[in-house]
């Protein structure tokens, strides 16, 4: 296999810098994207790889990521990494909630402004979700600002359904073009996520005996997409499907919903002002 483009969005810390790490041992191009300046550069440069910087919480940088990615002359495999929980409830800048636009319509803009190159390349794109879109969701369409009932957790958990629904729309729209969706949840990993959030997913991640009951490494965490990205689709993976321990699980009802998928697809684009 020829060497390929990976780029790994939340590439600074936790499974995406054990991806990218691995990646490097195979041979790979990849290229990494975080948010956190400091800590991208020290990946970047410990790997001698290129990395850029991009914080979700700005649509603006997300369009300037992607014109840079786009002078890539392929990319393989995009890797929709990037996410977290939040705390109190926040509205960005750009108008949205925090929590929906990070998990959410930031990699989906990412996704849309990258699709012309992602076509020549035939690319594999991965959503990062979460066991959290059966365990907190609670979706409804005319709610994606979550202002009813808001709570970190559920936010999060409508977040990480949108990226299966997302999934499944684009496998739906793209796959005839030769584009590949999938996502999966890596586990439990014990990573810095929910530092910053009074939920019960601070508890599990951050109490000690409790982390180190129930959470697993960064390095097994990214074995999963490492799979995804190696493997073949229709012959390793299915595409359009949402994977946990290498295989297709359950997640939510609201997932299957194509109906649900179309419209959350459709006020993405208005949300962002794009065009198909």
């Amino acid at each position: 296999m020829s060497r390929r483009t990976i780029v790994i969005t939340g590439a600074s810390d936790g499974i995406g810098t054990a991806a990218a790490r691995e990646f490097k041992k195979r041979g790979e191009d990849v290229v990494l994207v975080g948010r956190d300046p400091r800590k991208t550069e020290a990946v970047g440069r410990e790997l001698d790889v290129p990395f850029h910087v991009a914080d979700y919480a700005d649509l603006d940088q997300v369009r300037k990521l992607a014109a840079e990615l786009y002078e890539y002359p392929r990319i393989d495999v995009l890797a929709n990494n990037a996410g977290g929980i939040m705390g109190e409830r926040m509205v960005t800048g750009d108008g949205f909630e925090k929590t929906f636009q990070v998990n959410h319509l930031a990699g989906f803009l990412l996704t849309h402004l990258l699709m012309p190159k992602l076509i020549s390349s035939q690319a594999t794109v991965i959503q990062t979700s979460s066991q959290a879109a059966r365990v907190f969701s609670d979706f409804h369409i005319d709610d994606l600002q979550n202002e009813r009932s808001y709570s970190p957790h559920k936010a999060y958990g409508n977040g990480k359904l949108a990226n299966i629904l997302f999934t499944r729309e684009l496998h739906r729209r793209y796959a005839t073009q030769g584009i590949a969706a999938v996502a999966f949840h890596p586990g439990v990993v014990g990573t810095n996520f929910a530092n910053e959030t009074g939920s019960v997913l601070r508890f599990v991640y951050h109490t000690p005996v409790v982390k180190n009951l129930f959470t697993i490494s960064p390095q097994k965490g990214a074995s999963q997409l490492i799979w995804l990205a190696e493997g073949t689709p229709m012959v390793d993976w299915e595409p359009g499907a949402y994977y946990e321990k290498q295989k297709v699980a359950r997640t939510s009802r609201v997932a299957y919903d194509e109906d649900v998928a179309r419209k959350l697809w459709d006020e993405s684009v208005r949300m962002l002002g794009v065009t198909e």
